[in-house]
């Protein structure tokens, strides 16, 4: 019997490691890429030990130091702030919906569910929020637009509420004299940990890598996040390719290594954020699981 679950934990810890180092593995092919010369990846490809070590497309990104400080600056006041407010809103539409008195309960439902079917469009929606809420060139076109409440993290959350929050825990504090905002606050949300946190990882993942409500409501470069900047100097990089390719220009520039380089700087902090949350990242995205 011990034979027998040796070789399981030896199946099951070594498929584990391929898979981990399935997804390490394209990260450091990316870093490595980056910092690899251009003529070294035309002539030898990718490698995951870089052959001719240049930094130059790291030199160029950072030529303008000052505008890549500010788009991180911008890129965490939004993330941070976008992640407090949408988890906030969020909460405040699960519970309600997660209790079975709630008067109304399945029209408000069916109006979060219609939502994920349906959207008025992106003209409509451009048209929106700079006519009527004047949100452009403004901080909250980085926050409010299609970010700030998602029909999915509702329903997700309302479901942890309904399968993993006992029913009897709630009457107990009720009786206790408890209101709803008590039961919420103090009750709820300590034991819905693992969901709080899944979320805050998903809506925070959402705004850093968000650069279309950049792209649709500012044109302002004070106001430019560290997505779209970097976009911005992509798309600048082809500009003068192509003008270089027509012979209007004779400047030359790293393009492979740029691009692996705006990879980098675009998911380097994540990652180095996400092993924090990784723990409450599983338990919470298996919701409806049998609890011990």
């Amino acid at each position: 019997m011990v034979i027998k679950d040796t070789k399981y934990q030896v199946v099951v810890n070594t498929v584990l490691i391929i898979l981990s180092l399935m997804c390490v593995m394209p990260f450091i092919l990316l870093l490595s890429s980056s910092i690899t010369s251009e003529t070294a990846l035309v002539k030898t490809g990718y490698r995951f030990w870089p052959t001719e070590i240049d930094l130059s497309a790291y030199k160029y990104l950072l030529m303008d130091s000052t505008s890549i400080v500010r788009g991180y600056a911008i890129s965490f006041f939004v993330t941070i702030v976008g992640t407090l407010t949408s988890l906030m809103l969020t909460t405040l539409y699960a519970y309600p919906l997660s209790r079975k008195n709630l008067p109304g309960r399945n029209i408000f439902a069916f109006y979060i569910f219609f939502t994920m079917l349906f959207n008025g469009g992106l003209v409509p929606g451009y048209m929106m929020w700079t006519q009527m809420f004047h949100i452009k060139n403004t901080i909250f076109a980085l926050i409010v637009p299609g970010l700030l409440l998602n029909a999915f993290n509702v329903i997700m959350m309302r479901t942890y509420f309904t399968t993993n929050i006992p029913e009897e825990v709630l009457e107990a504090a009720r009786i206790d004299g408890g209101g709803e905002l008590y039961i919420l606050t103090k009750v709820v949300l300590p034991m819905s940990k693992p969901i709080i946190v899944t979320l805050v990882l998903l809506i925070g993942l959402s705004y850093w890598n968000d650069w279309l409500n950049g792209l649709y409501y500012v044109n302002r470069d004070n106001l430019y996040s560290i997505q779209v900047l970097l976009k911005k100097m992509m798309d600048d990089i082809e500009m003068i390719k192509k003008a270089s390719a027509a012979g209007a220009s004779t400047m030359k520039m790293p393009s492979i290594s740029i691009r692996m380089a705006v990879a980098v700087m675009g998911a380097l902090p994540i990652m180095c954020v996400y092993p924090f949350f990784q723990k409450y990242f599983v338990k919470g995205i298996v919701i409806g699981a049998v609890k011990g």
